[in-house]
This record gives C-alpha cells, sequence and structure tokens, in this order.
C-alpha cells in the first residue's frame, strides 16, 4: 500500500526548504559564520550556485515526499491530529536520520562540532517548517 500523499503539499514544502536556506545560510544570519566554519570563499570569482541549487531543489523534494508519506503512515497508525503527526515524524525522522548521520560523518571528517551544530539545526527548521505544511494540508480523504 502506498500511503496518500498530497502533492500540492510536497510540492510548498520543497519551496519552503529553499526560503528557509536562503535566510539561514544569508551572509547577515548564519552564511559569513558557517562559510568560515565549512572553508567555503563565498566571494570565489567565477563560482556558480546553479547545480548545487538544483541538486538541494531534488533532494528537498524527496525529503519532503518521504516525510509525507511518513507522516501520513504514522497518522493512520497513531490517529490523532494530522498535523502532530507530520511534526513529530519530522522531528524523529531528523533526530534519527539527518542528525546522526550528519554527527558521524562530520565526526570522522574532522569538522568543527560548531559546524556541525549549525547544520543540523538548519535541517531541523528545514524539517519542521516541512511537516507544519505537510500537517496543516493532509491528502484529501484523511482528516
Amino acid at each position: 500500500m502506498v500511503p496518500e500523499i498530497n502533492y500540492w503539499a510536497v510540492l510548498l514544502a520543497t519551496a519552503s526548504s529553499m526560503l528557509v536556506g536562503s535566510v539561514w545560510y544569508a551572509r547577515g544570519v548564519f552564511g559569513t559564520r558557517w562559510a568560515k566554519l565549512a572553508n567555503v570563499d563565498l566571494d570565489r570569482p567565477g563560482a556558480s550556485a546553479v547545480m548545487p541549487i538544483v541538486v538541494t531543489v531534488l533532494v528537498s523534494f524527496v525529503t519532503a515526499w518521504v516525510l509525507a508519506g511518513a507522516s501520513t503512515i504514522a497518522w493512520h497508525f497513531y490517529g490523532g491530529g494530522y498535523l502532530l503527526a507530520a511534526v513529530f515524524t519530522a522531528v524523529i525522522l531528523w533526530a534519527g536520520l539527518t542528525a546522526a548521520r550528519f554527527i558521524t560523518h562530520d565526526a570522522f571528517e574532522g569538522r568543527p562540532s560548531s559546524l556541525t551544530v549549525l547544520n543540523i539545526a538548519h535541517e531541523l527548521v528545514t524539517l519542521l517548517v516541512m511537516g507544519v505544511i505537510i500537517g496543516v494540508w493532509p491528502p484529501a480523504g484523511t482528516v
């Protein structure tokens, strides 16, 4: 059985990921700190963000799609409100998959722990926003 998914919510959640990332990594927010910690030269001549943005959109779509499906499965299993199911699912998936993997990889790569915290916090905010969007716009016929 394939869980019910509202693809409009998935598309909006995908777009929200781009918005959150644009704000989070803006120079006036955390962008300058992130660049310093990650050794990224933001003023590198000839640098293009086109491919990273394309990849980010595709990955964000997959993330939103998986979150939407997992939220529907959680809602069917636990019952209760769909919004709560989507937000809790976002936090659980973030903690068990995203944050755990970032921490592991960054530890082996010797990255600064402050970079790890900055990046996993960004992922938490991204998934929470996605969870809220998916949660307030459940698939038709589920709630």
